[in-house]
């Protein structure tokens, strides 16, 4: 189905392994269009419950895909319509209504790690780098991460990477709160499925979409007040559904909840609440 990706959904899992290993998974336009076509259909799906991004061989991500020419940098259209393709990547993960997992199974530089920032858990392997490379490159930074690293790390942190453009090994990156665990290579995809699992099959569809967006999008708000309004809406709504009902039986009686809630159809009608923007 895909020539640049493999999916897979195994257990409400949808795993995506990026699968140019000959090329250490580097990223082209042609592969970030079929990503988003993938989040797409995992969004769409209500057998996906949790997503898990890896790479294919050695390597998670090595970057844009570069000739001498630079030619991944060139575009025909006029600077006021072009829009930077791994941008459009983060912003596609960022609008998810299901959870996302990075497991970075080795080197991830450039696009390769800002591609991760808006997903929601990264863990990594013992064997993994990151590198923030674009002043080594002479370009700018891109997708979104000028918007998400310093919120991930600190504006600090963010600075002293991406100025020095220095990779970096994944116990540094833990260290800083880029990542949450350092794994053996061998322990990264049982470890991201180990977490996926515990989100399939003990909650609601409904609550972590809904959590999800409130986090993200309460990144930007100037007052508590802005999260207790939205989260007033939240409670009032989700407590006369059933979810919540089955959620609290579950409790009661030991034992696993079995919720019934779908996001693409049972969504509440406030949902998105925020401006619609168009990019």
């Amino acid at each position: 189905m895909y020539e640049t990706i493999k999916t897979n959904i195994t257990d409400n899992i949808m795993t995506i392994t990026l699968n140019r290993p000959d090329r250490m998974n580097a990223y082209t336009e042609f592969m970030g269009d079929e990503i988003i076509a993938a989040l797409d259909h995992a969004d769409e799906n209500d057998d996906v419950r949790v997503v898990i991004m890896t790479g294919e061989g050695r390597g998670f991500c090595a970057g844009a895909d570069l000739d001498k020419d630079a030619s991944i940098f060139k575009s025909d259209v006029s600077i006021e319509d072009y829009r930077d393709g791994g941008g459009l990547v983060s912003l596609r993960i960022y609008e998810l209504k299901k959870p996302i997992i990075a497991a970075i199974n080795g080197p991830a530089v450039g696009v390769g790690i800002t591609m991760t920032l808006p997903m929601d858990i990264r863990i990594a392997s013992e064997d993994a780098k990151m590198g923030f490379v674009f002043a080594r490159r002479g370009i700018a930074q891109e997708a979104c991460s000028g918007w998400f690293l310093p919120r991930v790390v600190g504006v600090s942190q963010a600075m002293e990477w991406v100025s020095t453009g220095r990779v970096f090994p994944a116990q540094e990156a833990k260290e800083c709160g880029l990542i949450s665990r350092v794994v053996p290579p061998d322990e990264l995809l049982s470890t991201a499925r180990e977490i996926a699992l515990e989100i399939a099959e003990n909650t609601s569809a409904m609550s972590v979409a809904l959590n999800r967006q409130l986090m993200y999008r309460m990144l930007g708000a100037d007052h508590p007040m802005e999260s207790h309004k939205i989260e007033s809406k939240y409670i009032y709504w989700t407590g006369r559904n059933a979810d919540v009902k089955e959620g609290v039986n579950a409790f009661l009686e030991k034992r696993k909840p079995e919720f019934s809630m779908k996001v693409s159809s049972d969504m509440p009608d406030f949902f998105p609440w925020w401006e619609e923007r168009k990019f």
